[in-house]
């Protein structure tokens, strides 16, 4: 019989389970030891990067037998996540290898796997830094030069598929020129005749690519002084120096170099045969772009050159500014400290780099990875930080930026508008405006003293009229906007002569008063339904009358600010929908805001959002109304595209939302009806929790559901046909006119209004793009005038 007390059995068992979490919290506390030494690794430190990795190693190496699978997946991670230590980490896995062949091929085998799970979720960044990873393994005598050649082989075998689109093609062979400047020595001396042989085949394939979107994305439409080139072409031009100087360039660090006697003495694994997965409809590849360019050497005063346009260092140095950007762009601060504290600042001219790539980063074509904001508070905060020298750079490029503007893209001109007049507002509007008086003999469509305008209108908006008045010299009076005013034509000395009159008095009364909107209704009820002159913009199907009479007394008496003006559309919302019940009646309402409120275009933009946010006015009528012959003399403003861009984003959120939801509830219906077969087969004590009645939508809804997003996408497409169908009509009648007249079709309002059908294009890419052979079939024929069938061509060849 046992001696042991009863409760000597429950303290072992609770001694056996504090010890396991002790265990568990010590080990959990060596796995963030080891990450946290790993992630710092070659960072700045007292000691070099080289003795800083034999201690790693040898800490590292104790642990392989407990963390193996933890080591193993931080350095995969930090081989994708910080491509800028790519050399320290890839040689710190050599060293490791040298002293664990077993776990060198863990390694290899595991960042593989990477690389092809990369591939196969589309994430095209993380596979490129994997592939790159890969090559400089060969650096490091961990992966032996013939299989990565094999590896580079296949991948550009991609570049032969048929039926393929040409983006899937190029981000291949983009991912294979990218590596070499890595691994591109080793290979040379390992293998000349291979690497030859594969850049012969990349060779034929840039010679056969087609090019037809490039104009699309070019920021300018000149290539003096700086060419606009596609960034395959510049990429090769840069391996093709890079071969001339025998692969030797100057900015990646190499680590590994002090420990060559260690690494090549280390047995190297093959990689595995690692096929691309085939192309799928659902695959969406990186857009082509086009390097911008700024600066060159010339630019730069007394200091460090800057590197040629085709030497690899500008390549290098630019794409690791913008992962800095990428990185860091959520905080300013950290962003602008970063970019200051790039590694090799003092061999290269940081401040002009910088500017170019935070520039490139906001003129990126179709559209920038960032809001336009983003930049503008990254330029402030480095200003701060340098304030010696980064405000003197800017100057120069804003100088440059302006001086250039006659061939700037109009989408570019829109973001270089919105970032100017963002810096000036952080800067006490302080400018030399008189450097730029010239531009005051041009013709007011020209981009020059447009663009002051423009900057203006927006100072506008993040201040107020009297600062914007006094900080300009009184040369620039006619470029200045009017002041912002309601022009309530119920008011003016002619309202007397004015049918409506009486009624608005009495409106404007009743209002004051706290009607209701029944009460509103009840007033203008005694209103005619015909006889007044405004009944010409109308087809019958609404009471112009009723409309002028209620719009513009209802926003006259809340013209004090946004929020009064919103609380009057609001209370009377009601009244708004009744009176807007035809496309007409409510293209009609915006004629009134725009008559009520045509000297104040931020009024207008707010407005006219919130109608569409409260369903008063469709997309199509806003649409409509931006191309009537009313709105004429503001087509070439800023404010009137900033309509129809919210416009259609406001059709597009809708659809994207309404796909969402039926997705959800596709899928919580099929997991609702294979829970119920499984729990009907399922042993009693192994029943899983049924899906509620609440949870499972019905059939009925899912159908209403997939009605309501066919009901969306009509509606999308219609807006779209509407839209196009627009511009090629004002265009094809302006060319048609100037060859009947034989004159230069090329004028300034040539150029903003095929720019401007451009931007819609480039703007709403991934929506236009399930629409492009209906717009092909019904609108851009080949019987189109070439101008404008070209613009349809390019873009269309950005997917190709």
């Amino acid at each position: 019989m046992s001696r042991r007390r009863a409760h000597d059995t429950e303290d072992d068992s609770y001694d056996h389970r504090r010890n396991k979490r002790r265990r568990v919290s010590e080990n959990q506390e060596i796995e963030d030891r080891l990450e946290s030494l790993i992630l710092r690794v070659g960072e700045r430190s007292t000691s070099s990067v080289e003795s800083n990795l034999e201690g790693l190693v040898s800490v590292l190496e104790a642990d392989l037998g407990t963390f193996r699978l933890k080591i193993l997946r931080i350095l995969s991670d930090c081989a994708v996540r910080m491509p800028e230590k790519c050399t320290v980490y890839t040689t710190l896995v050599g060293l490791l290898n040298a002293k664990n062949y077993k776990f060198g091929g863990e390694f290899v085998d595991h960042m593989v796997k990477t690389f092809k799970e990369s591939l196969k979720l589309c994430r095209w960044d993380a596979a490129r830094y994997s592939l790159r990873f890969l090559a400089d393994l060969v650096n490091c005598h961990v992966i032996s030069a013939t299989s990565l050649l094999q590896l580079l082989d296949t991948m550009i075998d991609v570049s032969n598929e048929d039926t393929v689109p040409q983006v899937r093609r190029d981000w291949f062979v983009f991912a294979v020129l990218s590596t070499l400047p890595w691994v591109g020595r080793d290979l040379y001396e390992k293998k000349e005749s291979a690497l030859e042989s594969l850049l012969l085949r990349i060779e034929v394939y840039l010679n056969k690519r087609s090019k037809k979107h490039h104009n699309a994305l070019r920021v300018w439409s000149s290539d003096a002084p700086h060419p606009q080139e596609e960034y395959l072409d510049c990429l090769w031009a840069q391996i093709r120096k890079l071969r001339q100087d025998n692969w030797a360039e100057k900015h990646i660090p190499r680590p590994y170099l002090v420990f060559d006697s260690i690494l090549c003495e280390a047995l190297q694994h093959n990689l595995p045969q690692i096929t691309p997965p085939p192309h799928h409809d659902a695959f969406e590849y990186p857009m082509p772009w086009v390097v911008y360019r700024m600066f060159d050497y010339t630019d730069c005063p007394d200091g460090p050159n800057l590197p040629g346009a085709h030497s690899i260092e500008r390549f290098l140095i630019e794409e690791h500014l913008h992962h800095i950007i990428e990185t860091h762009h959520h905080e300013r601060k950290d962003c602008a400290a970063q970019l200051l504290n790039f590694p090799f600042k003092h061999k290269i001219p940081l401040e002009y780099c910088i500017v170019e790539v935070i520039f490139a980063e906001l003129f990126h074509m179709p559209t920038p990875r960032y809001l336009d904001i983003c930049y503008g508070s990254i330029l402030i905060e480095l200003c701060k930080l340098q304030p010696g020298t980064l405000p003197q750079v800017l100057a120069q490029a804003t100088e440059i930026l302006f001086m250039r503007i006659d061939s700037m893209n109009t989408s570019c001109f829109d973001r270089f508008v919105n970032w100017f007049s963002y810096h000036l507002s952080n800067f006490k509007f302080t400018w030399s405006w008189d450097e730029w008086d010239s531009c005051l003999l041009l013709d007011a469509e020209h981009p020059r003293p447009k663009f002051i305008q423009e900057v203006l209108q927006k100072c506008l908006r993040l201040s107020y009229h009297q600062r914007i008045t006094e900080m300009m010299p009184t040369t620039y009076a006619k470029l200045i906007p009017v002041t912002p005013v309601p022009n309530y034509k119920y008011a003016n000395e002619d309202a007397a002569n004015l049918p409506g009159t009486a009624v608005a008095h009495q409106l404007v009364v009743a209002i004051r008063q706290k009607c209701t909107p029944e009460e509103v209704v009840n007033i203008l009820k005694d209103i005619p339904s015909s006889g007044y002159s405004g009944e010409e913009m109308s087809d019958g199907s609404f009471n112009a009358l009723k409309i002028d009479v209620f719009v513009q007394t209802l926003l006259n008496l809340g013209s004090k600010s946004f929020s009064h003006s919103f609380a009057a559309i609001s209370k009377f919302h009601v009244v708004f929908r009744a009176l807007a019940e035809t496309e007409e009646a409510q293209i009609y309402i915006l004629h009134n805001i725009y008559e009520l409120w045509s000297s104040h275009q931020q009024m207008m933009v707010v407005l006219i959002d919130k109608l569409l946010k409260l369903q008063v006015v469709d997309c199509s009528a806003v649409a409509t109304w931006i191309f009537s012959k009313e709105m004429t003399g503001e087509f070439t403003k800023m404010y009137l595209w900033e309509i129809l861009h919210l416009t259609i984003k406001k059709m597009n959120k809708h659809v994207i939302k309404l796909n969402t939801e039926l997705s959800d509830a596709k899928e919580k219906l099929s997991k609702a009806d294979s829970s119920s077969s499984d729990t009907d087969e399922d042993t009693p004590h192994k029943r899983k929790k049924p899906i509620t009645h609440a949870d499972k939508p019905s059939e009925e809804v899912v159908e209403r559901m997939e009605e309501k997003l066919e009901a969306a996408n009509v509606n999308q497409k219609r807006l779209f046909l509407i839209v196009f169908q627009r511009f090629i009509m004002i265009l094809s009648e302006h060319l048609l006119r100037s060859d009947t007249d034989g004159r230069d079709p090329d004028t300034d309002w040539y150029r903003w209004t095929i720019g401007r059908l451009q931007q819609v294009f480039l703007m709403h890419h991934e929506q236009v793009q399930k629409y492009s052979s209906t717009l092909e079939t019904l609108l851009f024929t080949s019987d189109l005038d070439s101008h404008i069938l070209e613009v349809f061509q390019q873009f269309v060849a950005l997917r190709a």
